[in-house]
């Protein structure tokens, strides 16, 4: 993303200074932008909709004459929220605007088509399908105009230099074929686990709020809010029960502010301190969906217990 997002505005500087974005993406592009607002560039952050999602009219309504690059995610990382990234690319290719895609928490899930989609930077993370931890790519167009990210060498193509990483390079290309091997299949099995994930919560614990879009999500994604519960509170006592989730971004670990997808999606603070992100993979199984649901379900009932608003609820 940083390479993507910075190569493409400094190489094309001369044609503008403006980079359009969304509210919601991971900090690898939010920062990065932020950095190159304090280098005289000019970014628009745009709006989401309750469900996260990015409304294509929006991009096209900010173009501008001096506007070099479109960011926008494919699927969110907190909420899981699929984004209408063919429509967003039509409209950059249109304005002839380079359209870079995180596609970190797609590949391997969603399938990807750069032509279909017409991305021309697509970043990605070996660790989301299983590959290498610490490998990623970045997929650039033929003829996409993007400044060098590492000087010194003359590997990729003068690109980025360093001495290429080869097992990590080779561990990369193998987890990606496997990912993308029955892909809809693999996708159907970890979809079918999600809903009866949701459905499970929502059925034994009143006030219980699905946060991200109903149906255009993530296969292996539920984020959920459970009224009149803190969500740090409820994080420690599903991890005593040996239960691994995260009240946010796996990035964003330890922050103490509500989660800025939730913020834009215009979720209360409070609903949004008491969000979990369940991550469904592999080796889930529906006994784990049941185990996890009970589980949840009990400690969302000792924690209300304690409070004089869980009283609501019981």
């Amino acid at each position: 993303d940083n390479w993507a997002i910075k190569g493409v505005a400094y190489a094309n500087r001369d044609r503008g200074t403006h980079i359009i974005t969304t509210a919601i993406e991971h900090h690898a592009v939010l920062h990065t932008c932020e950095y190159l607002e304090r280098q005289g560039f000019t970014v628009t952050y745009l709006p989401v909709d309750r469900f996260g999602r990015v409304d294509p009219a929006d991009v096209a309504g900010a173009i501008t004459d001096e506007t070099v690059l479109v960011s926008v995610m494919a699927a969110n990382n907190e909420i899981g929220t699929v984004e209408p990234i063919a429509a967003i690319g039509a409209i950059a290719k249109e304005h002839g605007i380079p359209f870079h895609c995180d596609a970190v928490q797609a590949i391997g899930h969603l399938p990807i088509d750069v032509d279909a989609l017409s991305v021309d930077l697509l970043s990605l993370s070996g660790h989301k399908f299983y590959g290498p931890k610490g490998t990623g790519a970045l997929y650039i167009r033929k003829g996409t105009r993007i400044d060098t990210f590492m000087h010194g060498g003359g590997q990729e193509a003068g690109r980025r230099a360093g001495t290429e990483n080869l097992p990590g390079i080779v561990g990369l290309g193998a987890a990606i074929e496997r990912a993308c091997t029955d892909i809809d299949a693999h996708a159907a099995r970890l979809a079918a686990l999600r809903d009866r994930l949701i459905e499970g919560l929502v059925r034994e614990i009143p006030g219980t709020y699905l946060n991200g879009h109903p149906n255009d999500r993530l296969p292996g994604n539920a984020n959920c809010s459970f009224a009149a519960v803190d969500g740090e509170a409820l994080l420690y006592l599903l991890d005593a029960e040996g239960i691994c989730c995260s009240t946010g971004s796996a990035c964003s670990s330890g922050s103490e502010s509500p989660s800025h997808v939730l913020a834009a999606c215009g979720i209360d603070p409070v609903l949004a301190r008491a969000s979990l992100r369940f991550t469904l993979g592999d080796a889930t199984t529906p006994e784990d969906i049941e185990t996890v649901i009970a589980a949840v379900a009990d400690a969302v009932r000792r924690l209300r217990a304690l409070s004089p608003l869980g009283a609501h609820y019981s």
